[in-house]
């Protein structure tokens, strides 16, 4: 019984930072949005929210901070087995769920017939690959993304990577090799951003390496953040930082100085706000929608694309304008968050607690 309790103590998941929790709900709405609205204005210098695909790096620099403020002082007690399944307990349901949305429009969509062309087998290694995180990029229809059925899983595969080196190496070293890793990251980052003219790439088989460089710093960086306490204090809640980082993302888009641009926001600005985001006040009035905004984030980002490839599909075989080109987008947004609430409610949440509670009952 107290083997048990210890357990249950040591695995109990840490108090979050709620406005860090609502800025995740944030970037989350913004990937969606620039998702559509890049399939509906492909030039991004004419997109007011050209440089949504930078919510990736604040997400990454995020979950460095997270992870290490959740694991950092309990790593080793929990070991590296114990951390893959906590891990995998808190990720894959939502990877799993993705693959299967993506499958079912790849193979219902109604603008599209793609499985006569793929076939039986290929279409199964398309799922086995989207829900197993295998890169898989064979589809020049979907633009040979790493992972054709649900395309923002590429950036779970990176992440995994990151926990996998966090766990075997990273919660180990000492302030100033982690200031030489996130340095190092730093430069590989801005090498990047010069050869591709932004920071968009990772997720496809001809931009790979890009998401490495992506994860490489913007994980470091937070770590970083937590480790030396780069914690402000601040009275700007939750709304006022919703702004500061809603201006990363409608910041113009221009193919001249994006490479600079992006890589001052990812380099400085990100970690800034995760910073900001840890030391501000709450509003109390706000607590409620912070939280929620953070349990529906995950959800939203995995299951989404799915439908972005219907309307992808809708926009090349109709060839809409105005209303029936735009006037989707809104509605669409809406019905995705009430879909990834309805996941949360019922299919995430409920699995993850019954997982967990057979990880803590194993002793």
């Amino acid at each position: 019984m107290i083997i048990t309790e210890n357990r249950a103590e040591l695995l109990h998941t840490k108090q979050h930072f709620e406005i860090l929790d609502g800025l995740r709900g944030v970037a989350a709405i913004v990937v969606v949005i620039f998702h559509f609205m890049e399939i509906a204005i492909t030039d991004y210098s004419k997109n007011f929210i050209g440089h949504g695909y930078l919510a990736v790096d604040f997400f990454f620099c995020l979950s460095g901070f997270v992870i290490a403020y959740a694991y950092d002082n309990r790593a080793a007690r929990i070991g590296i087995t114990q951390f893959f399944k906590l891990r995998l307990i808190r990720l894959h349901p939502l990877v799993i769920a993705g693959a299967v949305l993506g499958l079912l429009t790849f193979l219902f969509d109604p603008f599209s017939d793609f499985y006569p062309v793929y076939g039986f087998g290929k279409t199964a290694l398309l799922f086995l690959t989207s829900a197993f995180l295998i890169p898989y990029p064979i589809m020049p229809e979907r633009y040979t993304n790493l992972f054709c059925l649900n395309a923002p899983a590429w950036s779970l595969f990176w992440e995994y990577i990151a926990n996998i080196f966090y766990i075997l190496l990273l919660y180990k070293i000492n302030k100033k090799a982690l200031i030489t890793l996130t340095l190092v990251g730093a430069a590989v980052l801005c090498y990047v951003a010069l050869q591709s003219k932004n920071l968009s790439g990772g997720w496809g088989g001809q931009n790979f390496w890009d998401g490495g460089a992506r994860v490489l710093y913007s994980f470091s960086a937070g770590m970083l953040v937590y480790r030396f306490n780069l914690i402000i204090k601040n009275e700007l809640g939750f709304l006022g930082i919703t702004a500061l980082l809603l201006v990363a993302f409608l910041f113009p888009f221009n193919d001249d100085y994006n490479w600079i641009s992006e890589s001052i926001i990812v380099l400085l600005y990100f970690p800034l706000l995760v910073s900001l985001g840890a030391g501000a006040t709450l509003s109390p009035a706000l607590r409620k929608i912070c939280r929620l905004s953070g349990e529906i984030s995950y959800p939203l980002y995995m299951t989404h694309y799915p439908f972005i490839w219907v309307y992808l599909t809708y926009v090349a075989v109709a060839k809409p304008k105005g209303m029936m080109l735009f006037g989707v987008i809104p509605v669409s947004v809406i019905l995705l968050v009430i879909l990834a609430y309805l996941i949360m409610r019922f299919v995430d949440t409920p699995l993850r607690k019954y997982l967990k509670g057979k990880l803590v009952s194993e002793a």
